[in-house]
């Protein structure tokens, strides 16, 4: 077969992969709706990023530049479209970020034509991933995100790193305006998310203080600070929002997934919790609520998972994970959350504002002990019995 003919056999799988259909799953517990087909994978990546489609540098059409992974996506809502910006990692493992978008949020995403352009700081970058995107009150979109550099205190030790956040600002997720890093005083950073409004005066930030790159310490827990600006973004102390809680979903670490969304009853969160298992950690999502006024002080916390990977969902690069740092609402208060699961590929699960609030303030919260979960059961129990007897009579 010639070298045209396998180009556009390639081609026309794509086309087929891109404009599939996705529908939902049979199943739902009512909080959300998963659907079947992951709605961004590597297949979905340009075949432009990925061939030399000249048939004499490359006769065999082989594929010169291989994606592993494509997860981890921020996301916005844009001019009536949906769009995430992805992390794609090569066969490299480098990541980079790159734009796809679609009209229904749930299927048909399209990669721009090219990747994000991402300008450095002084200090380059060895990797940037994990983007948190937020449209603030000051008019720009902010995308928040981690920066790996090699920890040069351990020069022996090629898996040494040193994590912090690092900032950028646009209008059209085109051009892209580079800040300084995030300087704090509490270790490593990762996770780190900007708060949709104005605390005070000063710009808000959700993070994730840490002793290492992978390991917590004795930091950990969703932290809260202020910063008086985007373009010195200094945090001089942090508060924690949300800790790390023995025996529960969340007793390795935590962080804040995306930007909160506001509502009447306040803000509603999603984040991630790792435990430990004889298999490896495990990534859930759950959320909770803080309070409109102060939005560092939780409200409400349903106990448990709110997502926890299933199926093929568990098996991947880093298996048993799912992981979330974008969400959308839409005009209808449709809500799409965009999660990816064992760090390669991506899912999308709907809900609406309606529910989530309902969710987050009606479901129990943790006891941490066996007798106190039997004990909310039971009184469900009751509950139940009650209005049952009630309906009969």
């Amino acid at each position: 077969m010639k070298v045209i003919e396998k180009m556009a056999n390639l081609l026309a799988n794509q086309e087929n992969l891109l404009t599939q259909q996705n529908t939902k799953t049979s199943y739902t517990n009512g909080i959300y709706q998963r659907w079947n087909n992951p709605i961004i994978t590597s297949k979905h990546i340009p075949l432009m990023w990925r061939y030399d489609f000249n048939q004499q540098s490359n006769p065999y059409l082989m594929e010169r530049i291989g994606v592993n992974a494509t997860l981890n996506s921020g996301a916005v809502f844009l001019n009536n479209k949906y769009h995430l910006v992805v992390r794609v990692e090569g066969n490299d493992r480098k990541s980079f970020f790159a734009v796809a978008e679609s009209d229904s949020g749930v299927d048909n995403f399209r990669f721009w034509e090219r990747p994000v352009l991402m300008p450095e700081t002084e200090n380059p970058d060895t990797n940037i991933y994990d983007m948190r995107l937020v449209q603030h009150q000051d008019g720009w979109i902010y995308g928040l995100f981690c920066t790996e550099r090699k920890d040069k205190s351990q020069p022996n030790d090629l898996s040494a790193a040193v994590a912090q956040c690092g900032i950028a600002r646009t209008k059209d997720l085109i051009t892209w305006e580079r800040l300084p890093d995030l300087v704090t005083y509490t270790g490593q950073q990762r996770n780190v998310v900007l708060h949709p409004e104005f605390i005070d005066g000063k710009y808000a930030l959700y993070t994730r203080p840490q002793d290492g790159f992978i390991n917590v310490g004795g930091g950990g827990g969703i932290g809260w600070g202020l910063t008086d600006s985007m373009e010195s973004p200094e945090i001089k102390q942090e508060v924690i929002v949300d800790s790390k809680v023995y025996h529960t979903i969340k007793e390795v670490k935590n962080g804040q997934g995306p930007a909160p969304i506001k509502t009447p009853q306040g803000w509603l969160n999603l984040a991630h919790g790792v435990r430990n298992t004889a298999a490896g950690l495990r990534y859930v999502l759950y959320m909770f609520m803080t309070e409109l006024e102060r939005p560092w002080i939780v409200s409400h916390q349903p106990g448990g998972h709110f997502i926890a990977p299933e199926g093929a969902e568990r098996v991947g690069d880093v298996s048993n994970v799912v992981f979330s740092n974008g969400w959308v609402v839409n005009g209808n208060n449709e809500v799409f959350i965009y999660y990816a699961s064992s760090d390669t590929r991506m899912h999308v699960a709907t809900s609406s504002l309606e529910q989530l609030i309902d969710y987050v303030i009606k479901t129990p919260s943790d006891g941490l002990t066996s007798a106190k979960s039997v004990a909310t059961i039971n009184k469900l129990i009751d509950k139940n019995l009650s209005y049952l007897e009630a309906e009969n009579d």
